[in-house]
């Protein structure tokens, strides 16, 4: 009995290793996100089979992750630390590609998608995926000339400049928010010393602000996010929409399904403003339970970077907390909009917004951070180790 049990044991499958508190807040995310996505959109779509069109695309976007977070997966990270600087330079290419007559696709008044057959591609989504790659690369290159000369930390960012002029030409004022700073913040974690990155961060920021001031219906969103209530019939219509589907939804929200706002009220209810259909249906519960799952998303991405560190794999590491910083932000920045708390601006909330692309280089994102905590299992001796789990 012994020989067959020792037996049983030399041929039962390992399962792979997984950091389950990061794949368990994705996958409750990425499902609920379906369910929202239906809950938003069905009312959009027309009858019969039409009704699903948004769903449908929504869960082939979906399987696409998946499929590309398992290559992912099974992708070393010293490919992708070889690969950093020229997928950066792709992701330039794919930036320009937009402004082509015949390829690039306008919407809404921007031009931010590449016709792909029967997809859209929207170019920019990658572009944050390619940026962690290539700041965590230039970090591991670069990291004496970051921490103790000025230079250092300018190189990266002027050539960062020229994916954001790209981006505020299409205009996509939100995703050049994000990258700087997802940029800035590896920088800072990479170890530029604290007045270099302040003194950025404050050009960054004034240089954003002058964008504003300069742009007639960017300024027009900001003074409507200090007081919606004074522009409810133009421009704070979307946000006043949003802060009472909020009102709506008290402490349980009034079920899932059940929300007003979203059918006749709230624009864009299944892209930028899905939390607010979140918050009328599920009410405070349900928006604290979001927020939990990205902040349990952002803590496995520092643990996991963390762990990479202290094994001196510092690409993983900074690959790995840039990742945390991007998805992070970006939800911060989503939820603040749909609260009242920012300026309205078209980003999607990761893993739950309806778009394709976005919820691609989500997964994706999740993909890369296992491959990251399995090369940590991997040195923690190969049966788990001490980085297996924490």
């Amino acid at each position: 009995m012994t020989t067959m049990a020792r037996t049983r044991g030399e041929h039962a499958v390992r399962l792979p290793d997984v950091d389950l508190s990061l794949l368990m807040a994705a996958s409750v995310l990425a499902g609920f996100g379906v369910v929202m996505v239906a809950s938003a959109s069905l009312h959009l779509s027309g009858q019969g089979d039409a009704e699903l069109r948004y769903v449908n695309r929504h869960l082939i976007a979906l399987l696409l992750g998946v499929v590309l977070a398992w290559l992912l997966y099974k992708t070393p990270t010293a490919w992708w630390h070889k690969a950093s600087t020229p997928l950066y330079f792709f992701g330039l290419f794919l930036l320009a590609l937009v402004f082509v007559p015949g390829v690039g696709r306008e919407a809404n008044g921007a031009t931010r998608w590449v016709a792909a057959g029967p997809l859209s591609l929207q170019t920019s989504e990658f572009m944050k995926l390619f940026i962690v790659l290539y700041m965590a690369g230039y970090l591991v290159r670069r990291q004496v000339e970051v921490a103790h000369r000025v230079w250092g930390v300018i190189k990266p960012i002027l050539l960062l400049l020229i994916a954001c002029a790209m981006l505020m030409t299409q205009p996509d004022f939100g995703t050049t928010v994000v990258l700087l700073l997802t940029a800035f913040g590896m920088l800072f974690l990479g170890g530029a010393p604290l007045w270099q990155f302040a003194a950025l961060l404050s050009l960054a920021i004034s240089a954003l602000l002058a964008l504003i001031w300069v742009s007639p219906y960017r300024l027009e969103r900001v003074t409507s996010f200090l007081n919606p209530w004074e522009h409810v019939q133009d421009s704070g219509y979307q946000l006043t929409q949003a802060l009472i589907a909020f009102g709506r939804g008290e402490w349980s929200g009034v079920g899932l399904g059940n929300g007003i706002q979203k059918q006749f009220y709230l624009p864009e209810a299944h892209t930028d403003f899905v939390m607010a259909v979140i918050g009328e249906e599920f009410g405070l519960i349900g928006t604290l339970l979001v927020i939990f799952l990205f902040a349990v998303i952002v803590w496995r991405s520092y643990v996991i970077g963390a762990a990479a560190q202290q094994r001196h794999d510092r690409y993983a590491a900074y690959t790995a907390y840039g990742l945390g910083l991007w998805l992070g932000m970006q939800a911060f920045i989503n939820i603040g909009v749909n609260m009242g708390l920012l300026p309205t601006k078209g980003l999607t909330l990761p893993f739950l917004s309806y778009g394709s692309n976005s919820l691609i280089v989500c997964c994706a994102a999740v993909g890369m951070l296992s491959r990251i905590h399995y090369e940590n299992s991997l040195a923690g001796g190969g049966k788990g180790g001490q980085w297996q789990r924490v």
